[in-house]
């Protein structure tokens, strides 16, 4: 197995995952999109047990933006790095974009497609296009 790292936009709040994960997925929601001011956020799923918050600061904070789930951001850049939902148990989805280098998997299919924003053009990436996260 292999580790690898991230932080947020200032450091202050890092993680470690060790690696396989289980997917990597873009999401078009509107939570994602609203979450982090972009038209698709792509996420990481991994087993919660091998993700391992370090947070000398105590800088992470938990936003319960629905029910029974929450997403984990850095008070003090106010990068936004995890998700966890009662929906998925024992996961935790951590921002690809965060990590500092390569994964063991390129992202495998766009979620919620059926929310994309039109003016982003998505070209054939061959990935397969879900309508809704819980397909």
């Amino acid at each position: 197995m292999t580790n690898t790292h991230g932080s947020c936009l200032c450091g202050d709040l890092r993680f470690e995952a060790q690696l396989p994960s289980k997917w990597v997925a873009h999401c078009h929601c509107s939570m994602c999109r609203r979450a982090h001011g972009a038209p698709l956020v792509t996420w990481v799923g991994l087993k919660t047990e091998n993700v391992r918050i370090v947070d000398p600061q105590s800088r992470l904070r938990w936003y319960a933006s629905s029910p029974g789930a929450g997403r984990g951001f850095c008070d003090r850049c106010g990068t936004t790095l995890f998700f966890r939902s009662e929906r998925w148990p024992g996961e935790l989805h951590v921002v690809r974009s965060n990590f500092d280098g390569p994964l063991d998997r390129e992202p495998q299919v766009h979620v919620s497609y059926d929310n994309h924003v039109s003016w982003l053009q998505i070209g054939e990436d061959g990935l397969k296009r879900l309508g809704d996260f819980s397909a």
